[in-house]
């Protein structure tokens, strides 16, 4: 009798990993259950081209291959809860729906402050149904405050100037993006907004927000006040770890595996379940044995062919041979027409951060170390070197490799 598998996701990672489980041999029925009514669909454009009016919606759905058009979709489905015993699964209906493999997929969701006011005065961008509610309130001569300067908040106040609007960026750290890149690429990253008329409230946190008639009002730590008519919260995200709660699992940053993305419960992994995408904690071993969270579009196809690999053969109740999973981050970022790229993990690196060629206000490499060897890069631009520096770190990474003095 051929084995069910059940994933609980119906994104870019969900999508993935049933193109692989068919291209490695598995048969038997495959049922995809997600909460949004949207096909799996591409998000990097949605705090980009989508919010500056440059690709219609239309281009955003995956190409569907003729390997998996007998998967089950059962979208705007939400799954309540995960019975790693019983191998079941509960939606939010009371319907049961019974597995021999599980796919946990489930992303993540926008984190949300604990401020004044309805939620619905604070748009979030981590949907195509958020991009499309922001899109039109970005109208010209909008003032729109941008609540956390990390990458999604920096696209969508570049966005937004590009339409018009008048926009200030609250962020409670000194420079945007510091913690992901350091502060020598989020000056120069503030340089680039502020040149185009973008205002910033740095080392400040949002106390407030009230509605004072005609705008709201956003109330700064500092008793300053900002009239806005658009608000856009982008702090983060959390986990979508609520589905397995109960099931002995490390759920505190998403949900911890090990190299074959198996989850751990109590130390062992389950051979029978894998997670993907980015609500996977995992060893990158080049890295260090810290496991990882890394919300990169790139991830889940990286990860599509090792989980399928390691889903299949546990459920031959054998924990994979196969190599552990090794991958090499890879995020991008498009503001202003100029594209970021970064290869590895530069958060590791910022205690020693060096500008490797070219000119921050131009085009340009940054590097980051630990320890000498190199940990990540940034690039401004040169694209036609991008293969040239994600070696760069590759061959870092290795075991041979040694620091220059």
């Amino acid at each position: 009798m051929e084995s069910t598998i059940a994933v609980v996701g119906a994104g870019l990672a969900g999508l993935r990993v049933c193109e692989r489980l068919r291209a490695a041999g598995h048969t038997g029925r495959i049922v995809v259950l997600g909460d949004e009514v949207h096909p799996p669909y591409n998000r990097p454009p949605l705090s980009k081209e989508l919010l500056r009016g440059t690709m219609e919606r239309d281009r955003l759905p995956f190409r569907q291959r003729a390997a998996t058009e007998d998967v089950e979709w059962r979208l705007g489905t939400r799954v309540e809860s995960v019975d790693l015993d019983a191998h079941t699964l509960t939606l939010a209906d009371g319907e049961t729906v019974a597995w021999d493999g599980l796919v946990v997929a489930t992303g993540v969701r926008a984190r949300r402050l604990d401020l004044g006011g309805a939620l619905s005065w604070r748009h979030t961008i981590r949907t195509l149904d958020d991009a499309l509610r922001l899109a039109p309130d970005l109208a010209p001569g909008a003032r729109v405050v941008v609540i956390g300067a990390g990458f999604i908040g920096c696209e969508v106040a570049a966005a937004a100037v590009e339409r018009g609007c008048e926009v200030t960026v609250v962020e409670p750290l000194g420079t945007p993006l510091e913690g992901p890149v350091g502060q020598l690429v989020g000056r120069e990253v503030q340089r680039r907004h502020e040149h185009r008329n973008v205002r910033f409230a740095l080392g400040r946190t949002v106390k407030a927000i009230t509605d004072a008639g005609e705008h709201l009002e956003v109330e700064l730590d500092n008793g300053a006040g900002l009239a806005a008519d658009v608000i856009v919260e982008a702090v983060g995200s959390v986990a979508n770890t609520e589905v397995l709660a109960g099931q002995g699992l490390d759920l505190s940053n998403g949900v911890l595996c090990d190299d074959g993305l198996h989850p751990l419960r109590d130390g062992v992994p389950v051979l029978d379940v894998i997670v993907v995408g980015d609500v996977a904690r995992f060893p990158i071993r080049a890295f260090g044995d810290t496991p990882v969270r890394i919300e990169h579009w790139t991830m889940p196809t990286d990860m599509a062919a090792h989980a399928a690999a390691s889903l299949l053969a546990g459920l031959e109740g054998t924990h994979a041979p196969i190599e552990a999973f090794a991958p090499l981050p890879t995020f991008w970022s498009e503001q202003y027409g100029v594209r970021m790229q970064s290869f590895g993990l530069p958060h590791l690196g910022l205690g020693d951060v060096r500008l490797l060629e070219g000119e921050l206000d131009g085009e340009a490499v940054v590097g980051f170390h630990r320890d000498g060897r190199l940990v990540g890069v940034v690039m401004f631009g040169m694209g036609k070197r991008m293969l040239e520096f994600r070696s760069a770190v590759t061959d870092a990474l290795t075991e041979d490799y040694e620091p220059a003095r």
